[in-house]
Order: structure tokens, then sequence, then C-alpha cells
């Protein structure tokens, strides 16, 4: 992933990315890791406002669409926009899951779940890393 093509508006060289992010942030973000369960700073969190792309600033989420999935990630039944993601096949650790990412830059987000009887709108969930993303609070 590091070899991210220029078709993004936000275009950055790797080492533009390494030096704006942390080590875990770019492990995240521009290389698809995963943080680990329950520890991430928005997995609770209640704060009213609009998560962001935490790469590029570009707006993903809003609180309004965040609910309680007891999985150990911050989840969402819906991105603010459908042009604010993009999807892609992700067939690694032997399964098969639909990878969400940033349309602004292509950062990894996490996947996005189908079927599994949330009681949401949407009947999805959007399993996203917290170190992906920045909550910028309603005033």
């Amino acid at each position: 992933m590091t070899n991210q093509p220029a078709n993004y508006p936000v275009h950055k060289t790797d080492a533009e990315w390494r030096a704006q992010l942390s080590p875990a942030e770019y492990a995240v973000l521009r290389e698809a890791a995963t943080e680990r369960p329950f520890v991430g700073e928005y997995t609770d969190t209640k704060t009213v406002g609009v998560y962001a792309c935490r790469a590029c600033g570009a707006e993903l989420f809003s609180s309004e669409t965040k609910f309680d999935s007891h999985c150990g990630w911050p989840s969402y039944f819906a991105p603010l926009a459908e042009d604010r993601v993009e999807y892609l096949e992700d067939t690694s650790h032997g399964m098969r899951r639909v990878e969400v990412r940033c349309a602004a830059c292509g950062s990894h987000l996490g996947h996005v779940f189908e079927g599994e009887g949330y009681p949401t709108p949407t009947d999805q969930r959007y399993c996203i890393n917290s170190i992906s993303l920045t909550l910028k609070p309603k005033e």
C-alpha cells in the first residue's frame, strides 16, 4: 500500500506520510495494519461530532451513525456519503472481507461487514480503527 497511486486528491510520498504520522498511525493508515481491540480512543466515545481521516482530514463518519457493536473498534452503520470512502476486496489472513479506505488519500480505515444482525438502518457495520480517525466535536 505504500506505493500509492497518484489518482487520489491528496497525494504524498512515502517519506511525507512517515514524517506526518506516528509509527502506529503509519502502520494502520498506510500499511493496512489493525490496532488491537478495545484500546482505541474512540471505541466507547459518545461525543457528538464528525470523524475525519487522521491522514488527510477528510470528513468520513458522523457520530449520529456510530453505534455500540461491542466488537472492540468504533462502529458506524454508514459513512457521511458513499463518495467519502472506497471499497477493496481483502483476502488477507485467509478471510474474504471488504476493506474501507479514505477516498481522498487512500488510507486504510478498517472493514465493512453486512448481515450480522445489528439493529441499524443499513445492516452494515463499518469496523474502523480509532487510530485512523480524528474526532471533530460539534461546537
